[in-house]
């Protein structure tokens, strides 16, 4: 059962504003009167949500009718220039989700609901630098949030934004005092090959230049390869991933053989490995589930595994042998894990 401290924030939703077909701005406030806690560009908030069907939380939203399922959804703090007393966050309706987006898009004014104290994973640099900001799509919710901090600092950015089309395309009035030297906007309107110029807009590294990207993963991983081979150092490029990964495209079943444990696993093309030894019983650790944080590493003793993570260096991979059971498979054939 959830506690309060766990969800020490109780807030009470303020406005909303629909910013495209899709995505909605929530501007949150504390449900006693009292002061939010500070955050920083980049920071994310976790709230406490019902993933039963739309259905009001009987605790946290009187009226409801069902016991809700809970769980948990982070979104980024938008508003890091004006913090007089309120949380701006913008969600995107995902259709095909679990019921968090639902949840929050459900939300109206003078509802409460439960969070947890901000969090920044994805933080700015401390050094004075140059930043190149990227965003796609809903991504651009830490990356304007990060404009903002960097333009009430007086620094030196360069912020880069793609969406479909100006219709899907969130705070973008907003962004257009930013046009010219310090914003471009970018719109492929479904063609890949009119979007963003990857490779001018990312440049050559720099001691004092740090790239910052956030939105869908095809993007988080063009954009790494790219910047990989520009020779950019690992360390001056940030990323953060918005939700669990999506099964791949080329995704095969495979078979994996936990040696320790005395386990096959027959892992289906949808499932990740990781999933696979939890529904078999066994506690892995694991942290992100997105290939960030390598928490789920584990030594590959045969077998030729497909990387799909961004954590571990070439060293980790080619000599130590790990692999990240969350996001990566099998090249081909069987694995045997040290699991």
């Amino acid at each position: 059962m959830s506690t309060t401290s766990e969800w020490p924030l109780e807030l009470v939703v303020a406005d909303t504003d629909p910013l495209t077909a899709e995505i909605s701005s929530l501007k949150l406030k504390a449900a006693d009167g009292g002061p939010l806690p500070a955050f920083s560009g980049g920071a994310h908030i976790k709230f406490r949500v019902d993933l039963t069907d739309g259905a009001k939380d009987p605790v946290t939203l009187p009226g409801a009718l069902r016991t809700p399922t809970r769980g948990e959804r982070c979104y980024s703090l938008v508003n890091s220039d004006d913090q007089s007393g309120y949380y701006e966050i913008a969600v995107k309706r995902e259709a095909a989700g679990a019921g968090g987006s639902r949840f929050m898009h459900a939300l109206r004014t003078g509802e409460h609901v439960r969070a947890a104290l901000p969090t920044n994973d994805f933080p700015l640099h401390d050094e004075p630098h140059e930043a190149v900001l990227m965003a796609g799509g809903i991504g651009i919710t830490p990356i304007l949030s990060m404009a903002k901090e960097l333009s009430a600092k007086g620094a030196p950015y360069r912020l880069h934004y793609a969406a479909r089309s100006p219709e899907t395309m969130a705070y973008r009035t907003g962004i257009s005092h930013l046009r010219g030297e310090q914003a471009s906007l970018y719109f492929d309107y479904g063609d890949p090959a009119r979007g963003m110029p990857l490779a001018e807009v990312i440049g050559q590294p720099a001691p004092n230049r740090h790239l910052y990207v956030c939105g869908p993963r095809p993007l988080i991983d063009a954009v790494v390869a790219t910047a990989r081979a520009q020779q950019w150092s690992a360390g001056h490029v940030h990323f953060e991933l918005f939700g669990a990964p999506t099964p791949q495209a080329g995704n095969r079943p495979c078979r994996v053989v936990l040696q320790r444990s005395g386990l096959t696993l027959d892992v289906p093309a949808e499932k990740s490995i990781l999933d696979a030894m939890i529904d078999a019983g066994l506690d892995p650790m694991f942290d992100c589930r997105r290939g960030e944080c390598s928490v789920c590493a584990v030594r590959v003793l045969s077998g030729t595994p497909e990387h799909h993570d961004y954590a571990l260096s070439d060293d980790d991979r080619d000599h130590e042998h790990l692999m990240c059971v969350c996001v990566s498979r099998a090249r081909e054939g069987e694995l045997v894990l040290d699991a």
